[in-house]
């Protein structure tokens, strides 16, 4: 099915088909046809932060930023979805047009710049959902908020959707609000990540309902960042880390005419630098922090290479636009194939 809809969808500007693709699936969830988009995965039950997913292969945050798809999305097969990035007010994004397709690549760049409808309208989108999965919400600073207070932004944040998710990222990793990747150097990142730990502790005590915290880390990070970062990381008690975000570097794509488009890069051209970032997170951080995999998975044989670098989980986004939800089933099965012997 998606094979006939893609060359429609990739006639459009990259963001028209991203809002015409939600809409046709939330259309084929709510007409009992989402089966025709994708063949559901038998159960790969997989365990991590103290959550059964029902299998490893999950949706990255970006593609629902205000929560309003998620049983659309899940009835896809996915084993869990991550929302937003949502931020504590609503806030239009930078302007556009700030997505573009490479296909010869296989790759998007994108400079959205965390464009949702604030934290609000996402937790009532979210409290509405059936959620027959795993929900993560990945949360935010607002571009006006100055980086020095940008913790103020992720304690609203984290307050307001601690309850309803079933796991929080904090996104430090994405490079189209400015000064944000900034949050990840030592001081910056002790100070966040401790503030935050200790608010997880006085909610999980209030709810009594603990709900992990993730970190999403850039993959533009040298090897003595990666070192520092994740010996940072174990000592604040993180539940798990996702590598990576999107790549500022362009090498890959060079002289394709979008080369020098501001945003972050994904793809199939982020597929080397997120694994080897995973790979030296998990030499580091040994099996004290759960990893999920993001960056590149166009095929089963990348799903398997990702866990092989370390990954508990997976994540796609760029790869769902160029092979639609069939690299789901794909993906576990491959998955299932490596743990049980099986297809």
């Amino acid at each position: 099915m998606y094979g006939l809809a893609r060359p429609f969808l990739f006639a459009l500007d990259a963001e028209t088909a991203h809002g015409v693709g939600l809409l046709a699936m939330e259309a084929a969830y709510r007409s009992g046809t989402s089966p025709l988009l994708a063949r559901k995965p038998a159960p790969l039950l997989t365990r991590a932060f103290g959550l059964e997913f029902p299998n490893p292969m999950g949706l990255a945050a970006g593609l629902d930023k205000n929560g309003a798809h998620v049983d659309a999305l899940l009835a896809l097969g996915f084993g869990s979805i991550e929302v937003g990035t949502v931020t504590p007010r609503p806030q239009p994004g930078n302007p556009k047009p700030r997505m573009f397709r490479l296909p010869e690549h296989e790759a998007v760049i994108n400079r959205l710049g965390f464009n949702n409808e604030g934290v609000d309208a996402l937790v009532n989108n979210v409290s509405r959902a059936r959620r027959k999965g795993i929900v993560g919400i990945n949360i935010g600073k607002n571009a006006q908020t100055p980086i020095e207070s940008a913790v103020d932004d992720y304690m609203y944040c984290l307050e307001r959707v601690y309850a309803l998710a079933d796991y929080v990222t904090i996104n430090i990793s994405s490079p189209n609000t400015a000064g944000l990747r900034d949050l990840q150097q030592d001081d910056a990142l002790k100070a966040l990540v401790g503030t935050l730990r200790e608010a997880q502790e006085k909610l999980a005590a209030l709810h009594s309902k603990r709900t992990p915290m993730l970190l999403k880390i850039a993959p533009d990070l040298d090897d003595a960042a990666i070192d520092s970062m994740a010996h940072i990381l174990i000592e604040a008690g993180v539940d798990g880390i996702i590598a990576t975000n999107t790549t500022t570097a362009r090498p890959v794509i060079q002289g394709h005419r979008f080369e020098n488009e501001a945003g972050g890069l994904s793809g199939r051209p982020l597929y080397a630098k997120s694994t080897a970032v995973l790979s030296r997170l998990r030499a580091r951080v040994g099996e004290r922090i759960p990893l999920i995999g993001v960056g590149g998975i166009l095929s089963g044989g990348d799903a398997v290479a990702k866990v092989a670098a370390g990954a508990t989980l997976l994540q796609c986004y760029t790869g769902l636009i160029y092979r639609g939800p069939a690299l789901i089933s794909e993906c576990v099965s491959a998955l299932r194939v490596r743990r049980e012997g099986v297809p």
